[in-house]
């Protein structure tokens, strides 16, 4: 079976880097702006009538290539959610970014990613990326670079396993409850990302300046501190499950959340610090589904 997974890690670019995050950036709105104009609804067709409209980017021709898949992505998660009959706003790229499956390779302790033709950018990779890209029979597919984080996709063939038992997770708002096949019931304590969340949430409603931009800025420098601090509390308790699931030899069954957004929106008839509560419970859920 081939398993693909990322990993990520910190960086710290140079100008020429941001430039070209940037400039990526402004190529997928211009994509978004081109099929919603055009009522596009596959990547053959943005790439027929998008690929010609980025002459004027100059930047190397792969990059357009991915510029447009993914805005066609986006022009598809768009239309699917008005299909829904969601409250959706028209896409637009706001952050500087960069997704590339071409041109890039690591080498040695370094990720090389081309700029110009015969002009590339080597970035240092940490201990934890050289360790995981270096494993054998993985092969990377992907890298996604922001202002701030450089995530790297790979691929590898793992061996199919057959279960002899099976592990269920219920993620509650202070912990994870672990019941497996032989009847036994494990409990992880995330009372502690609780806590974390409820004490900034606290901080951040009395921030009462009347301007927009000052409490995005502090909302979002709150935001980083948050989750640097939590992230690492699920990601713990993930790594013991499936420790054990792979030491017992068990396939883990996981909740659908599919939904359940809708439980805790605003006009329920709910309290704000309770849908506030409800919401952070079902974030650290997903990022639990996700590490598991």
């Amino acid at each position: 079976m081939l398993a693909v997974k990322a990993v990520q890690q910190n960086y710290t670019p140079n100008s020429q880097l941001l430039g070209l995050l940037e400039q990526f950036r402004q190529m997928v709105n211009n994509c978004i702006r081109i099929g919603l104009a055009e009522n596009v609804t596959s990547l053959k067709s943005l790439s027929l009538k998008a690929y010609w409209q980025l002459e004027q980017y100059d930047a190397m021709s792969y990059y357009k290539l991915c510029a447009i898949s993914k805005a066609a992505g986006i022009l598809k998660n768009y239309r699917k959610a008005e299909r829904r009959g969601k409250r959706v706003k028209q896409p637009y790229a706001r952050r500087p970014q960069l997704t590339t499956c071409y041109g890039f390779k690591t080498c040695n302790d370094s990720l090389l990613l081309p700029i110009k033709p015969g002009n590339k950018i080597r970035i240092p990779l940490n201990h934890h990326a050289l360790q995981v890209l270096s494993e054998t029979g993985v092969t990377a597919r992907s890298v996604t670079l922001t202002e701030s984080t450089i995530t790297v996709a790979y691929s590898k063939h793992v061996p199919t396993l057959e279960p002899s038992g099976l592990m269920g997770i219920d993620r509650n708002l202070g912990n994870v409850t672990v019941a497996d096949s032989n009847g036994s019931i494990t409990r992880h304590n995330l009372a502690q990302a609780t806590e974390i969340t409820a004490m900034y949430r606290e901080v951040k409603s009395h921030l009462n300046r009347n301007d927009s931009r000052v409490r995005q800025r502090v909302y979002g420098k709150y935001g980083v501190r948050q989750r640097n601090r939590v992230r690492q509390l699920p990601h713990r308790a993930s790594k013991q499950i499936i420790a054990e699931a792979k030491r017992s030899r068990s396939a883990v069954v996981m909740e659908r959340l599919t939904g359940i957004r809708r439980l805790y929106r605003k006009g329920n008839g709910q309290g704000r610090d309770y849908r506030a509560r409800m919401n952070a419970r079902m974030n650290a859920r997903a990022r639990m589904n996700a590490n598991t």
